[in-house]
C-alpha cells in the first residue's frame, strides 16, 4: 500500500516574527539544517517518497532548498560533496517533492483539504513542518497502521493541565500499552471540557475519508478549519487510534522552542557536545554570579 506525506508549511509563522517576515519558519537552522529538511527525512525514514509540502506566497526558499544546485554541486566536482550536501542530494534523488500554495491561512485542515488530488485514495501522513521529533515518530505510525488492519493513527503526548488549551485533545478507551481507541478529539479545550489530558502530537496517519469531512467542514476556531475537528467526525464512521510517542517532540515554531531544540540537538551531535557543555557552564556560572552579586 502506498502511503503519501503531506507536510502543511503555509503558515505566517507570526510567533517568530520579526524573523518569519521574509524567512519560512520552516528554513530555520536546527544545528547546520533547517527544520523542514528533518520533517522531510523523517518521512523518507518512513518509507514514504511521494512528498506535498503546502505553502503559501513568499516561502519559495523551501522549492529552492530541495532543488538541485548545479553550480554548488560543480564546486565540488572534483572532491566529494560534504556529508551535509550528499543528504541533501540523496533526499533530491529518493523523493518526489511536489507544492501546492494555499492562497489564505484558512487553517490546517484547509492546507490538508487542497491535498485531496495528490492524495487520491492513498492514506496520508501529515507532518507538521515546523516540529522536530527525537524518535521516528513517523515510521511508528506507518508500522501500526498495517498491524492494526490499516486503521487511521495519530501520535499522542501527555501534557499539564496548564497546557491543555493550547492543542488538540483527545479522550478514549486504552486497549494497550500506549494505545488508545479514540473517541474524541476537541480543538484547544478549556480544562473543563478536555476530553482527556493527551495532546497531538504534530503527526497524523489518516484514511481517505478525511477529505470527505474536510470537504463538510465549516469554520471553527479562529474562523479556521480545523482538522482536529474533521478527525473528530471521522472517528464516529470509522475507527481512529491514538498512540504516545517515546522520546521528545521539538517545537520549533516559538523563539524559546527553537532555542531549546537546538541546544537539545547541539549536545546530540558529537561535533558540538562538548564544547557547547562547556560554553553552557560558563554561562551558568556567570549568570550564577551575576545574580548573587544583584541579591
Amino acid at each position: 500500500m502506498k502511503i503519501k506525506a503531506i507536510i502543511p508549511a503555509a503558515g505566517y509563522g507570526t510567533r517568530m516574527l520579526p524573523f518569519a517576515k521574509s524567512v519560512p519558519k520552516e528554513m530555520l537552522p536546527l544545528v547546520n539544517k533547517p527544520v523542514i529538511q528533518y520533517v522531510v527525512e523523517e518521512a523518507l525514514e518512513a518509507g514514504i517518497e511521494e512528498i506535498l509540502i503546502v505553502l503559501s506566497e513568499g516561502k519559495e526558499a523551501i522549492k529552492e532548498h530541495f532543488s538541485s544546485n548545479k553550480k554548488l554541486e560543480k564546486l565540488f566536482a572534483d572532491r566529494s560533496l560534504p556529508p551535509e550536501l550528499a543528504a541533501l542530494k540523496k533526499i533530491s534523488n529518493t523523493a518526489k517533492i511536489e507544492y501546492i500554495y494555499q492562497s489564505q491561512p484558512r487553517g490546517l485542515g484547509d492546507a490538508v483539504k487542497i491535498a485531496a488530488d495528490f492524495a487520491g485514495d492513498s492514506p496520508v501522513a501529515i507532518l507538521l513542518g515546523d516540529t522536530v521529533m527525537e524518535t521516528p515518530v513517523t515510521k511508528m505510525l506507518v508500522d501500526k497502521y498495517l498491524e492494526n488492519g490499516n486503521c487511521s493513527s495519530i501520535a499522542l503526548e501527555k501534557v499539564p493541565p496548564e497546557k491543555i488549551s493550547r492543542y488538540g485533545i483527545a479522550g478514549g478507551t486504552e486497549i494497550g500499552e500506549n494505545c488508545w481507541k479514540l473517541d474524541a478529539l476537541v480543538e484547544k479545550p478549556s480544562i473543563a471540557d478536555a476530553p482527556g489530558d493527551l495532546a497531538v502530537a504534530a503527526r497524523y496517519l489518516l484514511n481517505p475519508g478525511i477529505f470527505r469531512e474536510l470537504s463538510e467542514s465549516k469554520p471553527g476556531l479562529n474562523g479556521e478549519i480545523q482538522l482536529t475537528d474533521a478527525i473528530g467526525r471521522l472517528l464516529k464512521k470509522e475507527t481512529v487510534f491514538g498512540y504516545k510517542i517515546s522520546g521528545r517532540r521539538f517545537d520549533a515554531g516559538t523563539p524559546a522552542g527553537f532555542i531549546m531544540t537546538n541546544v537539545e540537538l547541539g549536545l546530540q551531535n558529537p561535533e558540538y557536545a562538548e564544547i557547547l557543555k562547556e560554553k553552557l557552564r560558563k554561562i551558568l556560572d556567570r549568570t550564577e554570579k551575576t545574580t548573587n552579586q544583584t541579591n
